[in-house]
């Protein structure tokens, strides 16, 4: 289902697709700190967690020839306190060298993994 993900380093996802390309567009799942292995990295660091979501999502990105110059919007999902959102935040301003595209940082309750404190989502077209 998601082998051209996987080929580029991305874990093989349990019944569900990484992405779909329409026409300009590409709709995304949301990224999970996983390694190739499928484990969730930096167990206690929203920072590395962020820092590897966005590093997933590039890797997504760069299967279907795009890249972040191309990201709407993006929303952080952070579970913990405003620290640990601000962590979050501060790996993504990083990321995107100050100039950080639309975005939406929220703190939660859960997530879908053990041990896992961030995902980030994104809304992606070429112009």
């Amino acid at each position: 289902m998601n082998e051209i993900e996987e080929k580029l380093g991305l874990p093989a996802t349990p019944g569900y697709r990484y992405a779909r390309h329409v026409g300009n567009q590409l709709f995304i799942s949301g990224q999970v700190p996983h390694n190739k292995a499928g484990e969730i990295e930096a167990l206690s660091s929203p920072f590395k967690q962020a820092q590897k979501c966005l590093s997933n999502l590039d890797l997504l990105l760069n299967c279907y020839q795009f890249n972040k110059c191309h990201i709407q919007q993006i929303t952080i999902y952070v579970v913990g306190n405003r620290d640990a959102l601000s962590e979050a935040w501060q790996a993504v301003k990083q990321h995107f060298n100050g100039i950080v595209p639309p975005a939406t940082l929220l703190g939660i309750v859960l997530l879908g993994h053990e041990n896992q404190l961030v995902e980030i989502d994104a809304t992606i077209t070429k112009k």
